[in-house]
């Protein structure tokens, strides 16, 4: 029975209707070949030839003949009767920009463009480029040019000019690449790998990594993607696309360019460590990425990934029947930053039931040479059963007494293992264990000639599963200080002056200010313009005292001889005063001497870190932690994250180096204030964000103690003058968009807060949906989603970890007045549809609220908020029965119209 409800349900259902706007390349119904031609060699012919076996209608394109291989030809694309979904180009590419504005005329959907001349031939090729794009007129969709075109094996479209067609399967392979296309495409064909699509992409003048993700993550035939990747293109997208799909579907990532040399900032010791691949490194993990290294590691890690679960933990189990190869597969996993499992004294026991006198008494769990079946499948279960294991990995070797057939059949049917646990096999040899090998593989299990190579695989395997359980992991307290826009004007006060002034440099004194506006603790900082303030100052702050360089023109001040420490009376800072000065202006010029900080000396004691931020080119800003202090360049013992971070990434951060070991107390140390050291981390990525004309930051040392953390030093390096505030590198992770914070009343008065929707709201959005009835639910999903489902943490993540690029989802929270305690009582979702200016909407109040006005106010900040996204058009889905929600549309603007199956399309055109 329904519970009873207010008779206004204000809740409105958004069933994302993604289009396929990419269909006309892998499912199109015509397609025109221009460049069509007879000739032995060429290129049309070959696409031609490859398209016979399609089977929709192939018209080729020649002025010269009218049939070409037996097909009737057109002169030209107007001249083609009726409409053509796909233009497959194969001509000289001066010729190009012309047949595609053809194409535009004609309505042509998309055309692939196989020539080469363009972006990659220099200024002109560019030009050719560009003139290509405006031909398109934004009508036409491009892949290409300069690539070897797209198969779509399950309907078997082969628009390219390989020699052979792939295989139907289940993976989609992107590469830009079309050399390692027809290598990969001749791989495939010898190892039976099947493709739900292949794809060259070339020189991505218009179809990009994005749109492919995007197809390939809402198409059904696909399981998995592999990408062959030279350069991310535009990051954001890229990220955004990826991060949606990652986290349903595993994308494989394997990108030349680890050793090439990195362009290094001199002048920046974050700028000197850090490179484009590694940051790139970065970008993946954020986005759920996996990159490998090896075309054999892609399609090992897509088949074991494509059957087995994921592993929840790094702790491997290996049963052997060889000690040999276990060993060298121990020494991998350890080496691949896995944990061999510690066996438990319960599954020693049972082990010790069933096994021989002899067996090895640990993990490895050796069986010995003359294992049969029965002895492995025991042995296999028991290790599985164990708490501390994760996975296990079954090593075979055919000796003379080894039925490899038979274990394959007992192991196999011991699977799924227990606790969702993956299970992965090495049945080393050739002839002899074929037939085991072959049962393995029917069976979902994947399996691996070498045992360390199913090693690697399962440490790829559990990398994905951390990266996307800590992508998801609700933080610990909101991320979002209060004053947040308080805040950033007095920062940028600082930064105002500094570029009035035409100055890049800030000085010591004018980081260490704005640090501490984002709370991050500095040592106490006073300026000294003369030697005689120098005196008064250290005596104002206590001996002993350092004095360091003032200057908005020198970047490092103790390679200037700008610094001095441990000044312990008036004598020493006097001294120290003229030496500063001298051996400044000495190498340089009166000017680059403006006096100097007054600091405490703080006692050396605890750890030194590093803290920095700095541009790149593919991705925008990128912050660095690690170890610090006089040193960082030689030690090197840093990890690299893209801003905003929040508790949980913050934490990662700091767990990818090795000087969190000694945070941790593990070097005879007390151990440091983690959850504070990650509150800084989450301040500075604030800082990196709302501050955009910064463009490094150095924060080295910081000094973490008994006594806390304090920043000993800061430099901060801006933008040139010259670059306009919109071309700003923006990062590649869109922040939280503070914009949209605001405060509404309820027709009674009451006080709510509307904002986006947080990682950290997690909690609320639990008992937000305990609020809600079944009728509601009904109305919000238009199906009965039981509770237990709904507040999932796998499903909440999702909703809660908005990419805000690709969905706002507002908020209304109320703070009750007494204990002060919030909750969220409605939720407005706007799902913006990628490639086009248009969302959908969705709308669900909590029971208790209904009928006071809630949703219409959260209706309203809604189009506003399509407005500012410039979209162009919002749209959604209510059942014909929810008249208080029609009421609702109407009366905010939205035109009605129902459909035939009992349901209402609302829609507004903003």
């Amino acid at each position: 029975m329904n519970a009873p409800v207010s008779a206004s349900s204000v809740v409105l259902s958004s069933r994302r209707n993604r289009g396929r706007p990419l269909a006309c390349f892998f499912t199109p119904g015509r397609i025109a070949v221009i460049g069509a031609t007879e000739r032995p060699g060429s290129v049309g012919r070959a696409v031609l030839e490859n398209l016979q076996p399609f089977g929709g209608e192939v018209i080729p394109v020649n002025p010269a003949r009218s049939r070409v291989l037996g097909l009737p030809a057109a002169p030209c694309i107007g001249e083609v009767k009726g409409p053509v979904d796909l233009a497959v180009i194969a001509t000289p590419a001066a010729t190009v920009p012309g047949l595609v504005a053809e194409c535009a005329a004609a309505g042509v959907q998309g055309a692939i463009i196989l020539s080469a001349g363009f972006g990659e031939f220099g200024a002109a090729g560019k030009q050719l480029q560009a003139d290509v794009m405006a031909a398109a007129r934004g009508v036409v969709r491009i892949v290409g040019p300069n690539c070897l075109g797209v198969m779509s094996p399950p309907t078997g479209l082969n628009a390219t000019f390989a020699g052979a067609m792939a295989r139907a399967g289940s993976v989609a392979f992107l590469s830009q690449s079309g050399a390692l296309c027809a290598a990969i495409l001749d791989w495939s064909l010898r190892e039976k790998v099947g493709f739900s699509g292949f794809v060259s992409v070339g020189c991505m003048a218009d179809v990009a990594w994005a749109d492919l993700i995007d197809h390939f993550g809402d198409d059904p035939r696909t399981e998995s993607l592999v990408i062959y990747l030279e350069s991310i293109g535009d990051a954001r997208s890229f990220l955004s696309a990826a991060r949606e799909v990652a986290i349903t579907k595993p994308i494989v990532v394997i990108k030349p360019g680890r050793t090439a040399a990195a362009a290094r900032a001199a002048a920046s010791h974050t700028g000197a460590l850090t490179g484009s691949d590694e940051v790139l490194d970065a970008a993946f993990r954020r986005a759920g990425v996996l990159r490998v290294e090896t075309i054999a590691e892609v399609f090992d890690l897509v088949e074991v990934l494509g059957k087995q679960p994921r592993p929840r933990g790094p702790r491997l189990t290996i049963v052997t029947n060889a000690g040999g190869p276990a060993a060298l597969a121990a020494d991998c996993a350890v080496t691949a930053g896995l944990k061999l499992a510690e066996l438990s004294d319960k599954t020693l026991t049972s082990l010790g039931r069933h096994l021989p006198p002899h067996w090895s008494r640990g993990n490895p769990i050796d069986i010995l040479g003359d294992a049969d079946p029965d002895r492995y499948a025991r042995a296999l279960n028991a290790a599985a059963a164990d708490p501390e294991c994760d996975g296990v990995l079954a090593i075979l070797t055919p000796q003379a007494m080894t039925d490899a057939a038979g274990v394959a059949r007992r192991i196999t049917g011991l699977c799924p293992l227990p606790g969702g646990k993956p299970l992965l096999a090495s049945w080393m040899g050739a002839a002899r264990i074929e037939e085991g090998e072959g049962i393995l593989n029917a069976a979902g299990v994947p399996t691996f000639r070498y045992p360390d190579r199913a090693v690697r695989a399962f440490a790829h395997m559990w990398r994905y599963s951390a990266n996307l359980t800590a992508l998801y992991e609700t933080p610990a307290g909101s991320t979002h200080a209060e004053g947040g826009r308080e805040r950033q004007l007095k920062a940028r006060k600082f930064l105002y002056a500094a570029r009035a002034a035409g100055r890049t440099l800030l000085t010591e004194y004018e980081s260490k200010r704005i640090l501490a506006l984002y709370g991050i603790p500095t040592v106490r900082t006073m300026v000294a313009r003369t030697a005689a303030e120098a005196v008064t100052r250290a005596r104002t702050i206590g001996f002993p005292v350092v004095l360091k360089l003032l200057s908005t023109t020198i970047t490092h001040k103790r390679a200037a001889g700008g610094v001095c420490l441990g000044l312990r009376d008036v004598a020493d800072v006097q001294r120290a005063w003229q030496q500063i000065k001298a051996a400044v202006t000495s190498k340089g010029s009166a000017r680059d001497f403006l006096g100097v900080t007054v600091q405490p000396e703080v006692p050396r004691e605890g750890c030194e870190l590093i803290l920095g931020s700095s541009i790149d080119e593919q991705v925008g800003p990128v912050i660095l932690f690690g170890a610090g202090g006089e040193y960082v360049e030689v030690f090197q013992d840093y990890a690299l994250g893209l801003p905003p971070l929040n508790a949980t990434l913050a934490r990662r951060l700091m767990e990818g180096t090795r000087v969190h070991a000694v945070l941790e107390g593990r070097a005879g140390r007390p151990p440091a204030d983690l959850a504070a050291l990650a509150q800084l981390l989450v301040d500075f990525s604030q800082l990196v964000i709302e501050q955009p004309w910064i463009r490094e930051i150095d924060v080295n040392p910081v000094r973490v103690s008994p006594a806390g953390i304090v920043a000993l030093d800061a430099r901060m390096v801006l933008h040139a003058a010259d670059i306009p505030g919109p071309h700003l590198p923006r990062p590649a992770i869109r922040p939280y968009p503070e914009i949209y914070v605001t405060t509404g009343r309820l027709r009674d008065r009451t006080a709510v807060v509307i904002r986006p929707i947080r990682p950290d709201d997690e909690p609320m959005m639990v008992d937000f949906h305990h609020s809600l009835s079944e009728r509601s639910v009904w109305y919000r999903y238009f199906s009965q989603h039981p509770l237990e489902q709904r507040i999932a943490h796998r499903r909440l993540a999702r909703m809660c970890f908005v990419d805000y690029d690709r969905e706002i989802a507002l908020v209304a929270v109320y703070t009750e007045p007494v204990t002060h305690e919030q909750g969220i009582i409605g939720v407005a979702r706007l799902c913006k549809e990628h490639a086009q200016p248009e969302g959908e909407f969705a709308v669900v109040i909590s029971d208790l609220w209904q009928g006071r006005g809630l949703g219409s106010l959260l209706l309203r900040e809604l189009i506003e908020v399509g407005r500012a996204e410039q979209l162009h058009r919002i749209t959604g889905t209510i059942l014909a029965d929810n008249v208080e929600m029609r009421r609702l549309c109407n009366r905010v603007g939205f035109t009605l119209s129902p459909t035939c199956d009992g349901e209402c399309t609302a829609e507004l055109v903003l």
